[in-house]
């Protein structure tokens, strides 16, 4: 997840920001073995985690439940993590993977070019054709069957494993089970949507909005809604940045070190008995050397946020459908998310997204003015739009998780419960068979 720092790029408040909260003072790079201050009573194992993430924080701290001493080592500074600058969602009504023959047979009207989200910039097309290529592979009515299913079983568990996590991390007022609203201003499209959303939504459940909510949101709006739903089962969190803060305080409090440098996996592997690999989009480079081909491409979200803004904060997160953006309240912003861009992690930004967010937020009346500050970041998707949770075939004692695409916050909590069973030699509550990186071969 890491990245290069941008100056158009959103920064993690000052009070929220990446931090050296090691237990460790010294400032030597030498591979240090894990501290016995990191080391819980009576633990004798030792695990390095590389990523600092929301997916690596919830793995660390499930290992130390499991009286693992636990090392996290993170390249980024303060720049926001793609976990952090999404919608703050936990969509679990996401059961279908983006890898589909549905998905194929719209990307034409989807092109950025033609007023949708997707985008293949000509610069990335050495990222983006070997990726697409293995997506059409794993378009296939089957695989996409089987992936619905593996999905869904990681899905299902998202909410209650977040429960636990905030309930033992001193964060469970950040957990807002709200739902959310899916708006359509197109009557054609709001028929096709609302068939597929009945069809398959998940733990989700789709309901008719209440008049009154309706009224309310036709009142808020400028621009005409057709139809909308709304979805109780899904959640989103309060504050994003908040929660990364709390995550990281509970993590020291049971005995953890943080550091920031950058960590080879053949470095980690001197300074503990295991490793976890949970870096986001530098995964690939960090397994590369051990003979795992990491189908990896960063996909790039951009979004708005207006501070303090003009917005009910009682309104749930809205997914505006024919526009492909969300629009979350959160404690004290207003934030628009959108776009699905092919590149690579370094690609300079497109300013052309920004701007055309901005006519969105103008065209739908939303509170969004020049104060708006700007983000974008790279999610880790791999072509079957699974994530890749397991152990190492390559190497005894390294394990990963990454590549959880849009779901990365959706995601963290149970994939940090179920990767830290197996380094624990236990067996996992889900089958972790689909999310195996061999399936790439």
């Amino acid at each position: 997840m890491a990245r290069e720092s941008r100056g158009c790029r959103r920064l993690l408040p000052p009070t929220t920001a990446f931090t050296d909260v090691t237990n460790d003072t010294r400032t030597s790079r030498e591979e240090m073995p894990v501290p016995d201050s990191a080391r819980g009573p009576g633990s004798t194992r030792s695990v390095v985690v590389i990523g600092g993430g929301i997916v690596g924080l919830c793995v660390a701290l499930a290992l130390q439940e499991r009286d693992f001493a636990v090392m996290v080592f993170d390249r980024r500074d303060a720049i926001a993590p793609p976990s952090w600058g999404n919608a703050g969602r936990l969509a679990v009504e996401a059961v279908e993977p983006l890898s589909s023959l549905a998905t194929l047979r719209s990307l034409p009207t989807s092109l950025f070019s033609r007023g949708g989200p997707v985008a293949f910039p000509p610069a990335a097309i050495a990222s983006w054709l070997p990726f697409g290529l293995r997506l059409l592979a794993a378009s296939t009515p089957r695989k996409f069957s089987h992936g619905t299913q593996a999905l869904s079983a990681l899905l299902a568990q998202a909410i209650p494993a977040w429960r636990r996590r905030l309930s033992t991390s001193d964060a469970s007022d950040l957990l807002v089970e709200a739902g959310h609203y899916s708006i359509w201003e197109d009557a054609a499209s709001c028929a096709r949507g609302r068939a597929a959303w009945q069809r398959h939504s998940g733990a989700a459940t789709p309901m008719e909005m209440p008049g009154s909510e309706m009224a309310r949101l036709r009142g808020l709006l400028r621009a005409p809604i057709a139809d909308a739903l709304k979805f109780g089962g899904t959640a989103s969190i309060a504050d994003p940045g908040e929660l990364m803060a709390r995550l990281q305080a509970a993590f020291v409090r049971g005995g953890g070190s943080l550091q920031h440098r950058p960590l080879s996996v053949a470095q980690a592997s001197r300074m503990g008995d295991r490793v976890v690999v949970a870096a986001g989009v530098e995964s690939a480079g960090l397994l590369a050397p051990l003979g795992h081909a990491v189908p990896m491409i960063a996909e790039r979200g951009y979004h708005l946020q207006q501070a303090d803004p003009a917005w009910p904060n009682d309104i749930p997160p809205i997914y505006f459908e024919d526009r492909t953006i969300v629009v979350t309240r959160f404690r004290a912003a207003l934030r628009m998310t959108s776009f699905v861009e092919f590149t690579t992690k370094d690609a300079p930004p497109d300013a052309r997204k920004w701007a055309r967010l901005r006519q969105h937020a103008k065209e739908l009346g939303l509170p969004f003015d020049d104060r708006a500050t700007q983000w974008l970041g790279a999610r880790p998707t791999l072509p079957d739009y699974l994530p890749a949770i397991g152990r190492s075939s390559k190497q005894p004692g390294v394990f990963y998780a990454f590549g959880h695409q849009h779901l990365g916050l959706t995601l963290a909590a149970i994939t940090g419960e179920l990767l830290a069973a197996i380094v624990g030699d236990e067996p996992a509550a889900i089958d972790l068979h689909p999310f195996g990186m061999d399936r790439f071969g």
